[in-house]
């Protein structure tokens, strides 16, 4: 069965304000400040907005690298529409920050340890169909469109996980969020080798120069 998964835009996903369901515009962020799930107003350019708007950027990434790889028939899908999902629980997280939000708003927002422990599982699995990898080696992006997709998600996913760092260090977003989204970069560039061996690319293993004599 195929899983249909709408992925809210995080400025509305996250604003507290009514709003008239027949129009998209509110006009209450006109002002350069919207509204947390706890209520409180911050500026747009806050660093919670900012890892709002990164994991909501890593969602549409990987939005594309389902087309690519419904396009080449890869069976890869559903797993993603899945993440999706669970990068927007990580949203309402980071819209509830601790430093604002009371006991039952925290309570709504926790997040399972089990989301890492199945991505590992999916890594693993695979991991055995594909060619061992030497850590010592870095293979380079490219190898048809999917795997080009999926390395481009998983940058924006370690930029996702940077800019959670200090929201995590200052105990306003639980730490499982930053495992998941470490762990999920990790799962990317799997899954991106998988493409390239599915539509029988090469990798492409980077290899120094040697200077001119």
């Amino acid at each position: 069965m195929r899983l249909s998964v709408m992925v809210l835009p995080v400025t509305r996903s996250i604003a507290t304000t009514d709003w008239n369901a027949k129009t998209i515009y509110t006009k209450t962020g006109d002002k350069g400040f919207t509204s947390l799930l706890t209520g409180k107003r911050l500026p747009k350019d806050d660093r919670l907005f900012e890892a709002l708007g990164t994991i909501e950027e890593l969602s549409s990434h990987i939005a594309l690298a389902c087309e690519f790889a419904r396009e080449y028939g890869h069976g890869y899908n559903e797993k993603f529409r899945r993440i999706q999902c669970i990068l927007q629980d990580i949203v309402s997280m980071i819209a509830t920050p601790k430093s604002s939000a009371n006991e039952s708003q925290l309570k709504g927002v926790g997040f399972s340890d089990r989301h890492v422990k199945e991505l590992e599982e999916w890594i693993d699995r695979y991991m055995n169909n594909l060619p061992p990898f030497e850590k010592v080696n870095v293979i380079l992006p490219g190898g048809g469109k999917p795997n080009a997709s999926l390395h481009i998600a998983r940058t924006v996913c370690r930029r996702a996980e940077r800019a959670i760092i200090p929201l995590v260090r200052d105990n306003e977003v639980d730490e499982q969020a930053l495992i998941y989204l470490n762990r999920l970069s990790d799962y990317l560039f799997t899954v991106a080798r998988y493409a390239a061996k599915l539509d029988r690319q090469n990798e492409t293993i980077y290899i120094r120069e040697n200077p001119p004599t």
